[in-house]
């Protein structure tokens, strides 16, 4: 219960500071909050974390090391390893609907298990980005703007598209 309250008061307060391009010191209170109280990630003065991340629940999320996570970014759950960067309006999904049965609304037959996404160490998600329930996105992988990621992405390798494919390996 302490916990619901916690992330209540980070949407009520913390996550409506302006962006730490007006005041330097709003992203460095966000992180705080998240790390001191809802005990999401650790407090690093390098991580920045901008107005209006929305934290569907905190149970089932971890953020790394110097991550970058913009405005308007939706996390329900996911492991975020550290030298994240997260664009504006990415959103990371952890929990779909059913929508096997024809004979029932699909709003009335329920959602899926979580199944986290995991986003490892040194990670570029772009702009509008959306990555699907139980995703693996390898260590060092872009994701071009706008792409929809379905399936798991290879270290080092940039991927784009709807659903998202291989466009190239870095480096």
């Amino acid at each position: 219960m302490l916990k619901k309250i916690a992330l209540v008061f980070y949407y009520i307060f913390f996550s409506k500071l302006p962006h730490s391009r007006y005041l330097g010191f709003t992203s460095r209170w966000r992180v705080w909050y998240l790390s001191k109280v809802l005990k999401i990630m650790p407090n690093d003065h390098t991580s920045k974390v901008e107005p209006n991340v929305y934290l569907s629940n905190t149970k089932g999320l971890t953020i790394g090391y110097n991550c970058r996570i913009n405005e308007n970014v939706f996390i329900q759950a996911a492991t975020i390893g550290n030298n994240v960067l997260v664009a504006p309006n990415v959103a990371i999904l952890s929990v779909s609907h059913h929508h096997e049965r024809i004979d029932i609304p699909i709003v009335a037959q329920g959602d899926t298990e979580s199944q986290p996404p995991q986003i490892q160490d040194d990670v570029w998600l772009a702009r509008n980005v959306i990555i699907m329930p139980g995703v693996t996105i390898g260590k060092g992988a872009i994701v071009a703007a706008g792409a929809v990621v379905t399936k798991d992405v290879v270290p080092y390798t940039i991927v784009g598209g709807v659903p998202a494919k291989f466009i190239k390996k870095r480096g």
